[in-house]
């Protein structure tokens, strides 16, 4: 009995002594809030902390903080590594991308190396730059070459979605009522001037909603189902929009409701002045909202998964530019003389049933898309 106590006590002083020989290692993760990929490390890391006492992580947010994000770039470039996305992980001169079982197991190991022979910090890389680059089974957000892929991807489907926005029949129709109303005072400068400050004051409006509700989107931290979501969202969309070719005006329409439009004309024929057209255009863009805000919020859930706030900021830049490039254009054309509010409202209503069928069209295939990016792995 003694002699199993003695056992017992030497066991556990090997231990202890084992365990406090242990040498600390030093890891660096650098996440993205909202990415699934990064949550699910997280997880793994906590559970890390708790088995491994010597273990130090340093955790670095990069989608909200412009200076993690330099420092994830300067590691980078200190390991010679072209990384363009998250998770990733730096320990010793080595670096994970991605987080799949593989990279776990990887990790793991190096961990335990680490607390035995001794590593580097991460950190001592930004000087002195020795790396070996381990290459892991990864995340799809971050296979090399996708990244690239993934931008050009999301700039398509942005650049498609502010078309079908562009093409909406009832930005056209709100524009026209404006200049009709300024014009009939027979001031084309104002007129020309007012439908500027209009259109400035839609883009200005549209995209401060769209940079709020990517920052909710992205903050909310939502998973993949949630993209599946939006892809069926365009898809859905698409079809009402086909469905106003085929059966205009009936059960419903993808344009401001009807029951709306005399309080908007109202307003819209009380503007006398240019500050006039600019205030009004942040009240008409919520108007505007329920038909044209199905292809803007396909996109804002798209760049909540697949961009980094700076190039989301970029691209919501361009969409909102290209939205309302038509009604930049009708305001030239009608300033110049080249047509008239009555002809551009003529032309707007014999075309109604075609724009909704080319909007239509260009929905379904942007959300057939994104099914198909999410099967790739490409988001």
């Amino acid at each position: 009995m003694r002699k199993s106590i003695l056992l017992v006590m030497l066991f556990l002083l090997l231990f202890s002594v084992s365990a406090s020989a242990a040498k600390e290692v030093v890891m660096y993760e650098f996440y993205g809030r909202g990415c699934p990929h990064c949550s699910k490390l997280n997880s793994f890391i906590d559970d890390l902390k708790k088995d491994y006492s010597f273990l130090t992580v340093v955790q670095k947010e990069v989608y909200f903080d412009e200076d993690n994000r330099k420092l994830f770039e300067e590691m980078s470039n200190a390991f010679g590594k072209q990384i363009g996305g998250v998770p990733t992980v730096f320990i010793d001169d080595k670096v994970f991308i991605g987080f799949s079982d593989s990279v776990a197991s990887s990790l793991k190991k190096e961990i335990e190396r680490c607390s035995v022979v001794g590593c580097n910090n991460p950190q001592n890389h930004v000087v002195t730059p020795e790396t070996t680059a381990i290459e892991t089974e990864r995340s799809p957000l971050e296979e090399p070459g996708k990244t690239r892929l993934k931008e050009q991807i999301t700039l398509g489907a942005v650049i498609s979605a502010a078309a079908v926005d562009a093409i909406n029949p009832c930005a056209f129709a709100v524009l026209i009522i404006l200049l009709t109303t300024i014009l009939s005072a027979k001031k084309k400068k104002r007129a020309a001037h007012a439908g500027l400050a209009f259109t400035a004051s839609i883009y200005v409006s549209y995209f401060l909603m769209g940079v709020g509700l990517y920052s909710a989107i992205q903050a909310a931290g939502f998973t993949h189902w949630f993209y599946s979501v939006v892809a069926v969202l365009a898809i859905i969309i698409g079809l009402f929009n086909i469905k106003d070719y085929f059966a205009y005006g009936k059960w419903f329409i993808m344009e401001v409701p009807k029951s709306w439009r005399p309080k908007m004309k109202t307003i819209l024929r009380g503007v006398s002045s240019v500050p006039g057209a600019f205030l009004i255009g942040f009240v008409v863009s919520l108007f505007l909202l329920p038909c044209t805000s199905g292809p803007y919020i396909v996109i804002l859930g798209l760049l909540a998964k697949t961009a980094t706030k700076n190039y989301a900021l970029l691209l919501l830049l361009l969409y909102n530019l290209i939205f309302v490039l038509p009604m930049l254009i009708i305001t030239a054309l009608i300033y110049f003389g080249v047509t008239t509010t009555h002809k551009a409202e003529k032309w707007r209503k014999s075309q109604l049933k075609r724009l909704h069928l080319i909007a239509g069209i260009i929905l379904i295939l942007l959300g057939i898309g994104m099914f198909v990016a999410m099967y790739l792995g490409m988001i």
